[in-house]
């Protein structure tokens, strides 16, 4: 991984590009400083080759920043389930940190992947939803929609399947169990379809790995924890 330029205007605290095969730029991840905010602009592909560089660029400007961080997705060109887990995963982080992390603008592909898992709203800024100008993109291609789709799709059955799970089990609400699994999925370094499959695969009565059964158990806990304080603060 290899430092460039910026690519955003105005000053940045940090400009990340992820090259692929053939040297092109397949992710780039810019940050600069808005106030007491980080605002982040990301371009490229949020898939599994790019989220390792995706969660440590994120981590880095929430760090930098005093209440949290703005993202602009409209630059984004492919979004699976991968990119989406690393997304709800710095959310979780911030919310740790008493900060938030926004969306400000959001590209069809990657839109399509938070209609799908509803969790979009996650990321409203000041509660607004974020809205998308349909003429802007009234010439996406309607076969390239069909396979950003198909491939979104192909882990989808069973991290719902996995969150449902975790609902009926622990009495979490969807939203809950999303970050039961993300935290889970983060704290054994395993992809998140991956420790969807676990948890499912559990059920049908082959036990998870030890680590995976004690991440999951903590993950319960702070989640529990989070909304009992929330709770007293009402």
């Amino acid at each position: 991984m290899s430092k460039s330029a910026p690519c955003c205007a105005g000053p940045v605290n940090g400009c990340t590009r992820l090259a692929g095969h053939g040297g092109e730029t397949r992710l780039t991840v810019c940050a600069r400083p808005d106030g007491d905010r980080t605002a982040v602009t990301v371009r490229g592909d949020l898939d599994l080759a790019a989220d390792q560089e995706l969660q440590q660029a994120l981590r880095s400007a929430l760090t930098d920043s005093g209440k949290g961080i703005d993202l602009d997705l409209d630059g984004v060109e492919f979004c699976d389930c991968s990119g989406l887990n690393t997304l709800l995963g710095i959310r979780q982080q911030a919310l740790d940190q008493c900060k938030t992390v926004t969306i400000h603008a959001i590209s069809p592909a990657a839109e399509r992947v938070f209609a799908l898992t509803n969790t979009l709203p996650l990321f409203a800024p000041e509660g607004e939803m974020v809205q998308e100008d349909a003429a802007s993109h009234s010439s996406t291609d309607p076969r390239v929609e069909v396979v950003q789709l198909r491939r979104a799709m192909q882990t989808r059955g069973l991290i719902d399947l996995a969150r449902g799970i975790l609902m009926a089990t622990f009495s979490l609400s969807a939203e809950e169990a999303w970050n039961v699994l993300v935290m889970t999925s983060q704290n054994t370094n395993t992809k998140l379809h991956r420790a969807a499959q676990q948890l499912v695969d559990s059920v049908r009565g082959e036990p998870p790995p030890e680590e995976a059964r004690k991440q999951l158990t903590a993950a319960v806990t702070h989640v529990t924890a989070v909304r009992e304080r929330a709770g007293e603060g009402d």
